[in-house]
């Protein structure tokens, strides 16, 4: 068995490589600017230049994966031979600063043709002054200086080049200004250490979005997941039981409508019905930065919602794998010895019925985690699904690639629990 749970997580990681490399490459080929989904369709050719070049976006794609797999900063500092380091501000942000010989945290600016850096203090603030004793010579003469600047960027400034950038600031919009730097390297620690990279939608980091959707996600399957799966285990048991009776057609036919109505519309008529005319709990899941236990009305209405859906297909997995069991000779044969119908149903028939119920729930895991795009959407829930179809609509790489290797991670890690759980429930299965 540890041979296998070894051999198995060699190839969850290999197929989470796999993975990242066709979803990075196939949303780089995707049809669409990045460019203009960030910065809107009336961008200019110079605005949309300057952002691609300060995003890094204009390296080829295996240099863009390799940084983002393995991250920049030491590409960074072998260049520039500076120290970095990477510090998270009160608000959520990430800032990289290079550490001087004296301790202090330095950046820089371009203003005309000066190089002016910012230090900063202990409580957050920054103050400025001129630094062109770091101008350095390079070929042909020209001064040249490799510095961090304030959009985390390792950047060349070159003396005179008198550059034109643009720069989005929030709340003013584009700002033009001279002083451009003629070469910029993205700076990002690599997902192998937990850092995707920032969101070119948000400017923050994927891991700190991408952790609070994953735990809202993980909350709601998990409360639909305690609800039904015990719940429609034992109703499809005891449709298997009573096969071909009134309850057993009831159970059936009413799972199979609840399976096959779009998630949308069970949705749309649940607010309908059980918000807009009864009143009895909220039609909308708006949290904020609140987690969403702490209004649990709210969910009321999307887990009805995932549970109706997996109610009637678990259900019916359950109840053909009860008649499918019950009709084998070793059950024959258990009635033939004279052992008692419940001894049968329990020690001989339930374990083996449930190996293939078992599959499907490990399945409709990852499907509750990441898959319920929809009902995110009619809820307005801030799930993990729905950052995903908001990353792919603005072709947010990182964002996009980092949520997909979740996706990857849960999918691959709830078929090895499976695996596990299929040894516990038949003895003769043996993992080499």
């Amino acid at each position: 068995m540890l041979k296998f749970i070894v051999r198995r997580l060699f190839l969850m990681i290999l197929t989470m490589v796999i993975v990242s490399v066709a979803v990075f490459a196939i949303t780089q080929a995707s049809p669409g600017n990045i460019a203009r989904n960030v910065l809107g369709a009336y961008v200019t050719p110079e605005q949309e230049a300057s952002f691609v070049a300060q995003e890094g976006l204009d390296k080829p794609l295996w240099l863009r994966y390799l940084y983002w797999l393995a991250g920049s900063d030491w590409k960074a500092e072998a260049i520039s031979g500076l120290d970095l380091t990477r510090i998270r501000t009160e608000q959520g942000f990430v800032e990289w600063w290079v550490v001087l010989g004296d301790g202090r945290l330095a950046r820089w600016k371009m203003e005309g043709d000066d190089l002016v850096v910012s230090y900063r203090l202990e409580n957050g603030t920054t103050v400025q002054e001129k630094d062109n004793r770091r101008w350095q010579t390079g070929e042909g003469g020209a001064p040249f200086f490799w510095g961090i600047d304030a959009e985390n960027n390792l950047v060349r400034w070159e003396k005179g080049a008198g550059r034109t950038v643009w720069n989005f600031i929030e709340g003013i919009g584009w700002k033009e200004s001279k002083g451009g730097a003629a070469e910029y390297l993205p700076l990002v620690k690599g997902i192998l250490w937990g850092d995707p990279g920032e969101s070119l939608l948000t400017g923050r980091p994927v891991a700190q979005a991408l952790t609070v959707r994953l735990r809202n996600s993980a909350f709601l399957a998990g409360v639909t997941f305690v609800i039904i799966m015990p719940l429609a285990l034992a109703l499809g048991t005891i449709a298997g039981l009573r096969e071909g009776s009134l309850l057993d057609r009831t159970l059936s036919i009413g799972g199979m409508v609840f399976a096959v109505i779009p998630e949308f519309v069970t949705g749309i008529f649940s607010i309908l019905i059980f918000s807009f005319w009864l009143g009895w709990v909220p039609g909308a899941t708006v949290y904020g930065n609140r987690p969403p236990w702490d209004r649990l009305d709210m969910l009321v209405l999307p887990v009805v919602t995932l549970a109706l859906i997996d109610l009637g297909y678990v259900l019916r997995i359950t109840r053909a794998s009860m008649v499918e069991v019950m009709r084998s000779p070793y059950i024959r044969t258990a009635y033939l010895k004279g052992l008692s119908y419940w001894n049968i149903i329990w020690s001989h028939a339930l374990r083996n019925a449930l190996i293939a119920p078992i599959t499907v729930i490990m399945l409709h895991v990852n499907w509750l985690l990441s898959g319920v795009v929809i009902v995110e959407v009619v809820f307005g829930y801030p799930g993990l699904g729905k950052y995903l179809y908001e990353s792919a609509m603005g072709k947010d790489v990182y964002a996009l690639v980092a949520g997909a290797m979740v996706m990857v991670a849960v999918a691959v890690g709830t078929q090895l629990v499976a695996d596990v759980i299929y040894t516990l429930l038949n003895p003769r299965i043996r993992y080499r």
